[in-house]
């Protein structure tokens, strides 16, 4: 399945590192395609929306 978010505090590089790092903790098949220029973050894993939202929260980076 595809999670399309929206992070407005991915505001770089390493932010997207970070955001990617939390995901593929969830589930190490996942893809990730993180923008920092848009704050757009593509996710695709078999992990469901709201595990995956709760693990960028705690990250740091709750979706909007």
């Amino acid at each position: 399945m595809t999670i399309k978010l929206t992070i407005p505090g991915m505001a770089c590089s390493a932010c997207a590192s970070n955001i990617t790092k939390a995901v593929i903790a969830i589930d190490a098949n996942a893809i990730v395609e993180a923008d920092t220029k848009t704050k757009f973050v593509n996710v695709e894993t078999q992990a469901s929306e709201s595990v995956i939202r709760e693990a960028l929260i705690a990250a740091g980076y709750p979706p909007s």
